[in-house]
C-alpha cells in the first residue's frame, strides 16, 4: 500500500521542516507551544515510519521504498534513497528515540526551549537521512550535518566543561570524516558514480582495498567510538543535556556500525578479510579492557559512556568475526549469526543505554549531582523509580529475558565457531559488565539513606514514569521474542555475506 509513497523523504524531511517551524515560535513566552509541536512532529515521523517495517518484503533482499531523483547532473550527484532489512530497524529506532527525548526535556529544559526541540528534530531526519542514502554525495551531506545540532545541544544546554566536551566531538569526529571524503572521491572517480550500490560492484586490488579500509575505519572507528580513539565519548556524555546523552549513545554511536556494514565490507571485502585480526583485536580490547575501566569511574554517566563503549565492541566484533569463521568452515556456519547477533545489539543498545542514562537525568534533575558517592539509599525514597533502573540495569549486564542478552549471546556462539579464545574473552564482559552495573545500583538504590539531600527526593512523576515504561516493554519484548527483529534482516545480511565471500572461499 505505501511501497509508492514517497515514505523516506517524508521521515526525512518532516522532522527537518518542523524543526524549522518550532523554531519560528520564538521566545521562551511561547515554550508550550513550542513543546507541542515537536512532539506532534516527532510522533508523526515515528508513525510514517511504521509502514517502512508494516510493508516491508522480508523475502528479498533488494532496496525497498526507493526514491532515485537527479539532484545535481553536473556532478552526477541523484537525490537516491532506500533501505534494506539493515537500515530499516535503525529509522524505526531513531524515530522512536527522538519521542523520546521530546518528552523527556518537557518540563527539565527551560532556555531556550524552541531552539533545543528544534535541534533535536533536525538531527532526526538528518540520521535517517544518513541510514536511507544510497548516494555517496548525500549519504556525505548528511552525515555531515547531524553534528551541527549534537555540536549545538552539548555547547549550549550541557555542564560546565561543555565548550571542550563540544570542540573534542568536533574536532575527532571531522578528522575522521575527512578520509572517508577522500575514499567516496576515488570510488565515485573510478567508477564514474556516487551510487553506493555501483561502489559494491566495483573490483579493486588488495592494497586499494586495505587504503579504502582504513580511510574507512578512521571514520567509523570514531563515530562507534571503537579503542583507541574513544576519548571523546565520555567527556561528550558527561557534559550532554540528558537528551543529548540518549541520542548520542542510541543512535549517533550506530551510524558508525552501519557504516562498516554498508561500505567497509562490501566495498573492501579483500581488506577486510586480511585486517580480520586488527578489528576483532581492538572489539576485544573495547569489550575486556574498557569494561574495566568502567569498573573504577565515580560519575555515573562516565560509567555508562565506557559501558556503551564496551558493548558496542560486541557489535564490531560480530561483524568482523566472519573472516575467522571462514577460515574454518566452508559452510559459513555462525556467520549470518554473527552479523544478525550484532545487528540486535545495536538496536537493543539503543533502548538500554537511553534508558540508562534517563535514569541518571531524572536523579540529576533532583540532587544536581551525577557522583555515585552523593547517593545511597535511593529505593527507600523513590521505589517505583529504582525498579525500572534496576531492570535496564541487569538488562545492560546481559540478563537473559532482556535484550541485552540476545545480541551479545548471538555474538559469542558465533565467536565459538572461530576461536574458543575470542568467545572466552568476549563472555568476559557478561561477569565485567555485571560488577560495575550492579556495583554502582547497590551503592546508588540500595542500603540506608546516604543523606538528607537523598531522603527528600520525590518518586518518579507520571511524564517519567511513562518514559520508563515505555522502554522498559521495549527491553523485555525484545528479549522474549526477537523474531520481528530477526526476521527483517536476515536477507539482507545473507546477501552482504554473500557479497563479501563469493570470492574468498
Amino acid at each position: 500500500m505505501f511501497m509508492d509513497w514517497p515514505l523516506l523523504s517524508l521521515v526525512i524531511w518532516t522532522p527537518i521542516i518542523g524543526g524549522i517551524l518550532v523554531l519560528a515560535t520564538g521566545s521562551d513566552k511561547n515554550a508550550m507551544e513550542a513543546r507541542v509541536l515537536t512532539l506532534v512532529v516527532a510522533i508523526a515521523t515515528f508513525l510514517l515510519c511504521l509502514p517502512l517495517y508494516t510493508d516491508f518484503n522480508t523475502q528479498v533482499s533488494t532496496m525497498q521504498f526507493v526514491e532515485n531523483i537527479p539532484w545535481i547532473e553536473h556532478f552526477k550527484f541523484n537525490y537516491h534513497l532506500g533501505i534494506d532489512g539493515i537500515s530499516m530497524p535503525l529509522i524505526l529506532l531513531t524515530s522512536f528515540t527522538t519521542v523520546i527525548v521530546v518528552i523527556a526535556g518537557w518540563e527539565v529544559i527551560k532556555t531556550r526551549v524552541a531552539q533545543y526541540m528544534a535541534a533535536f528534530l533536525i538531527m532526526e531526519g538528518l540520521m535517517i537521512g544518513v541510514f536511507a542514502a544510497l548516494d555517496a554525495a548525500v549519504f556525505y551531506v548528511f552525515w555531515e550535518a547531524m553534528l551541527i545540532p549534537m555540536f549545538i545541544v552539548i555547547g549550549i544546554w550541557g555542564g560546565p566543561n561543555r565548550v571542550y566536551a563540544t570542540i573534542k566531538f568536533f574536532l575527532y569526529t571531522f578528522f575522521g570524516s575527512v578520509f572517508m571524503l577522500i575514499a567516496l572521491l576515488y570510488l565515485a572517480l573510478k567508477t564514474g558514480s556516487f551510487e553506493i550500490l555501483d561502489f559494491h560492484a566495483f573490483n579493486m586490488d588488495l592494497n586499494t582495498q586495505i587504503l579504502l579500509f582504513v580511510a574507512f575505519l578512521l571514520a567509523f572507528a570514531v563515530k562507534i567510538p571503537m579503542f583507541p580513539v574513544h576519548t571523546w565519548l565520555p567527556d561528550a556524555h558527561v557534559e550532554a543535556p540528558t537528551g543529548g546523552s540518549i541520542i548520542l549513545a542510541a543512535i549517533m554511536l550506530k551510524l558508525g556500525a552501519y557504516g562498516f556494514l554498508r561500505f567497509s565490507l562490501p566495498i573492501a571485502p579483500d581488506a577486510s578479510m586480511s585486517l580480520d585480526w586488527l578489528m576483532i583485536t581492538l572489539s576485544l580490547i573495547a569489550v575486556v579492557y574498557i569494561g574495566f575501566v568502567a569498573l573504577v569511574q565515580q560519575d555515573m554517566k562516565k560509567l555508562i559512556a565506557y559501558s556503551s563503549i564496551s558493548h558496542m565492541g560486541f557489535v564490531t566484533l560480530g561483524f568482523f568475526i566472519i573472516f575467522a569463521i571462514a577460515r574454518k568452515d566452508a559452510s559459513m556456519a555462525g556467520a549470518v549469526m554473527g552479523i544478525e547477533g550484532g545487528i540486535v545489539q545495536m538496536v537493543s543498545h539503543g533502548f538500554i543505554s537511553g534508558a540508562m542514562f534517563f535514569c541518571v537525568g531524572v536523579m540529576y534533575d533532583r540532587m544536581h549531582s551525577r557522583q555515585i558517592n552523593d547517593y545511597g539509599g535511593v529505593a527507600n525514597t523513590m521505589p517505583v523509580f529504582a525498579a525500572f533502573m534496576v531492570l535496564f540495569a541487569m538488562a545492560n549486564a546481559g540478563l537473559p529475558g532482556t535484550s541485552g542478552f540476545v545480541g551479545e549471546f548471538m555474538v559469542i556462539l558465533s565467536a565459538f565457531k572461530a576461536n574458543f579464545w575470542y568467545a572466552f574473552l568476549a563472555a568476559i564482559t557478561l561477569i565485567v559488565g555485571a560488577a560495575y552495573t550492579l556495583w554502582m545500583v547497590k551503592r546508588v538504590l540500595f542500603g540506608d539513606v546516604a543523606n538528607e539531600n537523598v531522603e527528600k527526593l520525590k518518586d518518579a512523576n507520571g511524564r517519567e514514569i511513562l518514559i520508563l515504561s515505555i522502554l522498559a516493554l521495549a527491553v523485555l519484548f525484545f528479549g522474549i521474542y526477537p523474531a520481528p527483529l530477526l526476521e527483517v534482516m536476515e536477507p539482507s545480511v545473507e546477501n552482504l555475506l554473500q557479497h563479501v565471500m563469493q570470492s574468498k572461499l
